[in-house]
């Protein structure tokens, strides 16, 4: 393990045929920050030192994705629902809190459904219930891409799909740097087809209804790539669900709009806590 200061830390969890990057950063409840179809824990800068004041931020790369490795290929969301599970084993998590983006999000809708204890509340960022015809075209589009076109134009065509316009103009330079550094990170043809298969695969409409976790939906309104049509799917059919439409942001919203999507989401975060307490301060 590596230690970076008293209330952070690296390390890596075997889970059989993956070793599986962690990072723990902060004190109190964890939040497992869960990353999209990049899969690094890189994704969520812009949340980890706001979220640690408050929790303990628990963030891993995807199998076979940035610090992490696998002997195979992820075969689909439910898959990485399973490796999430045994990191939390791995780590001694009973049960936490779960941010998924995108991705991230179907993850932490099969831990709902197939284990609602490990759960305290579920945020769904940009995420999907199940794949719409544009949906599924647009991601047939990126693959296209990058199979006939190389890692390069892949990368542009995804930053340019999930980033507002206005962002890109004021912040041309930070866009770079992420596509550079992503580029960098990219793990492989092989691999990241089997992602995009995961993304594509990913539908849980006919069972969405069953989660009983407390979960917040939320997404911006000019996203491109999950619309909010598909958060208004999920926050209709999930009973109780909180639904949040921030004014702007795109598809990473996270680190567009950090202010707005923080304030959302802490705000539902921390109310989660102080309800699952209420009782015990009753009891006194």
């Amino acid at each position: 393990m590596a230690q970076t200061d008293r209330h952070s830390a690296e390390r890596l969890v075997s889970i059989g045929d993956a070793q599986i990057y962690t990072e723990t950063v902060g004190e109190g409840e964890p939040v497992l920050l869960v990353a999209g179809l990049g899969g690094s824990a890189k994704f969520w800068r812009a949340q980890t030192a706001a979220f640690a004041e408050r929790f303990q931020v628990v963030l891993h790369d995807h199998r076979g994705v940035g610090r992490s490795s696998s002997t195979r290929n992820v075969q689909g969301a439910a898959e990485l629902a399973d490796d999430l599970l045994r990191v939390m084993d791995a780590l001694r998590i009973e049960s936490a809190h779960l941010v998924g983006h995108s991705t991230g999000g179907a993850i932490g809708q099969h831990i709902a459904l197939r284990d609602p204890r490990r759960l305290k509340s579920l945020v769904l960022s940009a995420s999907w219930a199940g794949p719409t015809p544009l949906f599924e075209q647009t991601f047939k589009m990126r693959r296209d891409v990058l199979v006939n076109s190389g890692v390069q134009d892949y990368f542009m065509v995804g930053t340019l799909l999930a980033s507002p316009a206005w962002w890109l103009a004021e912040r041309f330079q930070s866009a770079e740097d992420y596509f550079r550094e992503r580029v960098a990170d990219f793990p492989g043809l092989d691999v990241e087809l089997g992602r995009l298969n995961a993304v594509t695969t990913h539908d849980l409409r006919a069972k969405i209804a069953a989660i009983r976790v407390p979960t917040l939906v939320i997404c911006a309104r000019d996203d491109q790539l999950t619309p909010p049509s598909m958060s208004e799917e999920l926050a209709q059919a999930i009973p109780g669900a909180e639904h949040v439409v921030l004014a702007e942001g795109g598809h990473f919203c996270p680190a567009t709009v950090t202010s707005a999507y923080n304030s959302a989401v802490l705000e539902f975060l921390t109310r989660q806590v102080l309800a699952s307490r209420a009782p015990a301060a009753i009891a006194r």
